[in-house]
């Protein structure tokens, strides 16, 4: 067997409305359908679908903070430069989205933040693909601050 690319992410949310208007209206997702009163669809066209929101209601259990197995978080790139990174930054702030975190990967530079349900949100842009195409190994270079 073997993977050809990582297909859709399903995440179970508290609020199908507030969920809906984060991923829909802040991040820029298109939303293509509903299943139900209960999910809402998303997808940029790839492929038939990248996010499924599905509603469990403000009752279940909350993610838990510090170190847990699991998810750590989704990495969605924006773009291939730093000026697309600083207006999705501005971007967040209009929407009074904080930003929890910003990172030079070498091979990224990115924005960190939590949706709705506090689930972590990578916002990417590609530094010169070149680099991690020619020297795969780049990816594991040292994290540094990011500065934009």
């Amino acid at each position: 067997m073997k993977v050809h690319e990582l297909g859709h992410i399903v995440l179970y949310v508290s609020d199908l409305e507030v969920s809906r208007r984060f991923y829909r209206d802040v991040l820029g997702f298109n939303e293509i359908g509903s299943m139900g009163g209960g999910a809402a669809l998303f997808g940029s066209g790839r492929t038939h679908h990248e996010l499924l929101l599905i509603e469990v209601g403000a009752g279940a259990q909350v993610i838990p903070q510090g170190r847990r197995l699991g998810m750590y978080h989704v990495g969605l790139k924006i773009g291939t430069s730093d000026d697309e990174l600083r207006e999705a930054l501005g971007e967040l702030g209009a929407a009074g989205v904080p930003v929890v975190g910003m990172s030079d990967h070498t091979v990224t530079h990115s924005l960190y933040l939590a949706d709705p349900d506090g689930n972590e949100i990578e916002l990417y842009i590609d530094v010169q693909p070149e680099i991690w195409r020619d020297d795969p190994t780049a990816v594991a270079a040292p994290t540094r601050p990011l500065r934009l």
